[in-house]
């Protein structure tokens, strides 16, 4: 079989599976027009797979994913019986590892979501509403929303009565509610019910945050607002994480705060894990690890449980 009927088998595949695997079959097709689509897939060379991942300086996260792709790519070929073995190197340098993401302390998430913070960072602003970019930081971290979930929100998808939000057509394929909490629910409800003059709701297939024409939020224009705000509202890195936070790590933040308050009220944390993996759009606990990053704060907790576990009940004072 040649490598492009096999690559774009492989593809049909895994989305048959539910994923959108977009950038992995980007990456697979670039490995076609590199190699040869005309190419039997058992043809490939070792020499050819190391000539698609090799880039200039050190190695890269995108080399990485290159390594990735083809690596589930030739899992799959030896499987089906198209190719007798793999061509990829069994030494393929790692990347460095990531940095953690930040997780916001409480302090810093006020000064964030403090209006009059927004309102200078949105100084001169022609699209962004600060209105309504403070309602997608709360949607980002009172709810957990991936940022476009959050800007991909229409009107129809918000019921106010039962404070519920509907995630349509996700990362997977699959859509869910997402309940929202008391404080959420009402911030989300005042805006929805304010004057024209200050949000833009046109009818329930318009954007729920939109700009001021109702077009949908551009990641890059957000980014860079966000940007601005933090320098405004003062918040900055921590040694050891990243140097500049993420929009991403309100959704780190959020995960980390639920679990850590999990712990302080004495909650079955293990039983609980999977319903914080389905509120993120998991399909598994595998995903939601990446979520979880081991604070001081969530570390302290943990073991005070440990201890209380461990002796019998007796609690822990840090």
């Amino acid at each position: 079989m040649t490598l492009t009927d096999a690559i774009e088998n492989y593809v049909a595949w895994r989305q048959a599976q539910g994923a959108k695997f977009t950038t992995v079959r980007n990456l697979l097709r670039q490995f076609i027009r590199h190699a040869g689509g005309d190419t039997e897939c058992d043809a490939v060379t070792r020499a050819q797979v190391l000539s698609f991942l090799a880039g200039r300086g050190p190695v890269t996260r995108h080399r990485e994913n290159k390594a990735y792709a083809l690596s589930g790519f030739w899992r799959y070929a030896i499987s089906r019986g198209y190719a007798a073995s793999s061509p990829l190197p069994q030494d393929e340098p790692r990347s460095p590892l990531r940095a953690q993401p930040h997780i916001y302390t409480h302090a810093q998430l006020q000064r964030l979501l403090d209006p009059r913070s927004i309102q200078s960072a949105l100084r001169g602003a022609r699209q962004l509403n600060p209105a309504t970019f403070r309602i997608l930081l709360l949607l980002l971290y009172g709810a957990g929303l991936r940022f476009s979930e959050a800007t991909g929100l229409t009107v129809e998808d918000v019921d106010v009565s039962k404070a519920i939000l509907t995630i349509r057509d996700t990362k997977f394929h699959k859509s869910r509610l997402v309940p929202l909490g008391p404080r959420l629910a009402l911030a989300l409800a005042n805006h929805m019910s304010a004057p024209l003059g200050n949000r833009i709701l046109y009818d329930n297939a318009a954007f729920l945050l939109a700009n001021r024409d109702g077009t949908r939020h551009a990641s890059s224009t957000v980014q860079a607002a966000f940007d601005r705000l933090r320098c405004v509202a003062d918040v900055h890195g921590k040694p050891g994480g990243r140097k500049v936070p993420r929009l991403h790590d309100l959704r780190h933040s959020f995960a980390v705060h639920r679990l850590t308050a999990w712990y302080r009220q004495g909650a079955d944390v293990q039983r609980l894990l999977p319903l914080l993996s389905t509120y993120l759009g998991h399909s598994d606990l595998e995903g939601t690890k990446v979520y979880l990053t081991m604070t001081p704060g969530l570390l302290r907790q943990a073991t005070q449980r440990f201890a209380r576990y461990a002796g019998g009940g007796a609690d822990v004072r840090s």
